[in-house]
């Protein structure tokens, strides 16, 4: 992750436009406090934690048929004065919210749930300042997700961390209505040659 030298401090609008300039494209952005980071390329196993995530949470979402899902390719405003922007790897909406009244630019609203996959270039501290950032805007939960340990840390305002370990419940439903799901589910992927996630379980 570096800091891209940018002329002044920007807002959330401004960096909305830069990173959609054609010589931005296929790379990826955060604004903190006003200043542009480039972010490092996620690897093939956090891409298929995120997908398979991403996958559970829209399935909960078409069974109650309300609410929407937001992948990472999108920002969330969690700071004003200097902005600062950020791109969960998956927002969950529970209000319902047709096409027509999405607007330009990054996200404003306050998501029920964030979900963080961590990924080997992540720092404590980073991953730290983002969690409070989130509860900070209002965010009821956020899960950081831990692919090599098979293991997820619970934050929610005001409340200690709830670490669980693989064979651990997820006790959301407070949360997300319904939903029911163990911490080994976030990690069932499909059987490929070559995955560590699976190779993982065959050692068990």
């Amino acid at each position: 992750m570096s800091t891209v030298t940018t002329k002044g401090v920007m807002t959330a609008e401004e960096f909305f436009d830069w990173v959609n300039r054609p010589e931005n494209a296929g790379r990826r952005w955060e604004l903190e406090n006003g200043e542009v980071v480039e972010m490092s390329s996620p690897g093939e196993q956090h891409s298929y934690v995120c997908w398979f995530i991403q996958t559970l949470l829209t399935d909960y979402i078409r069974a109650r048929h309300s609410g929407h899902l937001l992948p990472n390719d999108c920002g969330l405003i969690v700071r004003r004065r200097p902005d600062t922007v950020r791109g969960p790897d998956a927002m969950v909406f529970l209000e319902n919210r047709v096409l027509s009244q999405a607007v330009p630019g990054h996200v404003d609203r306050v998501p029920t749930l964030v979900v963080e996959v961590y990924s080997p270039s992540d720092r404590p501290g980073r991953l730290g300042r983002r969690v409070s950032q989130y509860l900070h805007r209002g965010i009821e939960m956020v899960w950081v997700v831990y692919p090599e340990d098979r293991t997820v840390d619970i934050y929610r305002p005001g409340q200690p961390v709830q670490s669980l370990e693989e064979s651990d419940e997820m006790q959301i439903e407070d949360v997300l209505p319904g939903f029911k799901c163990k911490v080994s589910d976030l990690f069932v992927l499909p059987d490929l040659p070559m995955n560590p996630l699976n190779a993982h379980n065959s050692e068990q």
